[in-house]
């Protein structure tokens, strides 16, 4: 089990399971709300312990097409937690330990700022992957 929360501890959350992948965003709006690093878990696999009303989300606009979510209280960032869909993102810093994973794509390098240097070998996307 993988316990997560935000930086006040007013949200806290556990996984099940280990999340699936880890990627990194570039787009100027992943930058904006500190979430770059995104894990990928089953909705199945999330557990609340507590605070899921502290969770504001954030709607999405085109061409992105995941919501951010974040503490109310503190500002953390956590990824679209509160997605119905069943497999979704939330920010890799949310998680509270650390994850036998190696970072597996980079999406948005349109958008990647000129100051950062992707220094990995993970497949490099324009836009969203089209991940199988």
């Amino acid at each position: 089990m993988i316990s997560g929360s935000c930086c006040c501890g007013a949200v806290k959350f556990e996984l099940l399971a280990a999340p699936s992948m880890i990627g990194t965003c570039h787009c100027s709006r992943c930058r904006k709300v500190g979430a770059s690093t995104i894990a990928f878990v089953k909705k199945q696999d999330l557990k609340w312990v507590q605070g899921r009303e502290s969770v504001q989300l954030f709607a999405p606009t085109a061409p992105y097409k995941y919501g951010r979510c974040f503490c109310k209280i503190c500002g953390s960032s956590l990824g679209e937690i509160l997605s119905e869909e069943d497999s979704f993102p939330i920010a890799a810093n949310a998680l509270d330990g650390d994850l036998d994973l190696k970072n597996q794509f980079h999406e948005f390098v349109s958008e990647k700022p000129s100051w950062y240097e992707i220094c990995d070998d993970a497949k490099q996307y324009e836009g969203h992957p089209e991940l199988a």
